[in-house]
């Protein structure tokens, strides 16, 4: 059983969803990148969805964008991307996927990029601008290498679209839960149950929720439906918040983590 499997196995032994908390690698820095990934897992996050820096993140928000930004100003690059993975696997077995987007894995050459993923320690790659139907050297590099793969479902997705989705997906399903970019929101969007239930009439993957999830209460709404629920900005603005003090980052994630992970219970 892969990591990915296992940790979605475990949550649903303990009656909860999974934690699957998104960081910008490498922001503001590189030692600062791995301490807070640290906080991040000795925390009770069950995934870390590790996002690329690109210059051009075309399905994050400002928040986001930021956090790409400050670790491309701090030196990261794709090779120090996957450093940081083989760092954080010193320390911890938690699965590992990266966010990404198609051109940092096509201009490093598909299969030598998956295969220094999975080399490095990864589980799983989400590229988020790559649609399945043109993800065949992405696929093909993952079966050969090991590395399991994301696909997103967005709430337009028509349900004639959903298996061809699942038919290419190994990992896990993450559904976009609004339209738009990532960021906090003040309330969680409302389809939510139908959505899900629409996904797995169609699917047995795992299924997890992001987008705009920021509270613990958001994470306790999302959490009665979902197989994982992702918070990403709500963490990165911990990190956003700390820069004046860099050695406190670790600690405000780690406080803010275990309060976001406390919702994922079910009743």
């Amino acid at each position: 059983m892969s990591r990915l499997a296992q940790a979605f196995a475990r949550a649903r032994a303990g009656n909860r969803a999974a934690f699957v908390a998104y960081v910008c690698a490498g922001d503001p820095d590189f030692s600062t990148s791995v301490a807070a990934c640290r906080a991040l897992l000795e925390s009770g996050v069950d995934i870390l969805e590790l996002g690329v820096p690109f210059s051009d993140p075309l399905a994050d928000g400002l928040t986001n964008q930021l956090a790409a930004q400050r670790a491309l100003e701090g030196g990261m690059t794709a090779a120090r991307v996957f450093e940081l993975v083989a760092e954080i696997r010193k320390f911890s077995e938690a699965p590992i996927v990266f966010y990404t987007y198609y051109n940092l894995v096509f201009a490093n050459g598909v299969d030598a990029y998956v295969a220094a993923a999975k080399a490095a320690g990864v589980d799983g790659i989400l590229t988020l601008d790559l649609p399945p139907e043109e993800a065949g050297d992405v696929t093909a590099a993952c079966r050969k290498h090991g590395l399991e793969t994301v696909f997103i479902i967005a709430p337009t997705t028509p349900d004639s679209r959903i298996a061809a989705i699942a038919g290419v997906t190994t990992g896990f399903l993450y559904y976009v839960s609004r339209e738009g970019v990532t960021g906090v929101r003040d309330q969680v969007a409302a389809n939510i149950p139908e959505a899900v239930a629409r996904i797995r009439a169609k699917t047995t993957l795992p299924l997890v929720v992001g987008f705009g999830i920021g509270t613990r209460a958001q994470v306790h709404e999302v959490a009665a439906h979902a197989d994982g629920v992702v918070v990403g900005s709500a963490l990165v603005n911990c990190i956003r918040d700390g820069l004046a003090d860099r050695a406190k980052i670790p600690a405000a994630l780690a406080a803010r983590t275990r309060d976001l992970v406390a919702g994922t219970t079910r009743v």
